[in-house]
């Protein structure tokens, strides 16, 4: 594949992946409730016989947070990958600029949940947001891992 169809390529698969973040942000309040309900279901009964099993309240609130950290790993990474396509891409800004977009599309995308009913912007979760996107970054800078010119 040339280089201008597999950076096109990849900054699709980018996007893909914003579209599916903004498809459950749209949610309202009670399907996004309902969604992480019957997550939490199932993992309480699959951590049922550990000893200490952590309450159904908490455990719900570690899948909705874990879920923005899952979306934004993945479109850390994403970004990471599709930047690192274009010629000369390398250092500080192979890292920067990634994150930066990422964090800028989970603020947009809290703003956007302002509109939903039953939902609200929330700076924690952008900030959690911001975890994800440095873990995907991160994980694409170590795997693609360049080396230093001296």
């Amino acid at each position: 594949m040339a280089p201008t169809a597999r950076s096109a390529a990849r900054w699709l698969l980018v996007i893909a992946w914003m579209a599916v973040i903004f498809a459950f942000s749209s949610q309202s309040g009670t399907g996004s409730g309902g969604l992480s309900l019957r997550i939490t279901d199932v993992l309480s009964g699959a951590l049922a016989w550990l000893p200490g099993a952590i309450d159904g309240d908490t455990l719900q609130f570690l899948v909705r947070k874990g879920a923005h950290v899952a979306e934004y790993l993945v479109l850390g990474a994403l970004v990471a990958w599709a930047w690192r396509a274009r010629p000369g891409t390398r250092g500080a800004g192979a890292v920067l600029w990634p994150f930066l977009i990422t964090v800028a599309y989970a603020a947009s995308d809290e703003f956007h949940q302002s509109f939903v009913p039953g939902r609200g912007p929330a700076v924690t979760d952008v900030l959690i947001d911001a975890l994800g996107a440095a873990a995907g970054v991160g994980l694409v800078s170590l795997i693609r891992r360049e080396p230093v010119d001296d």
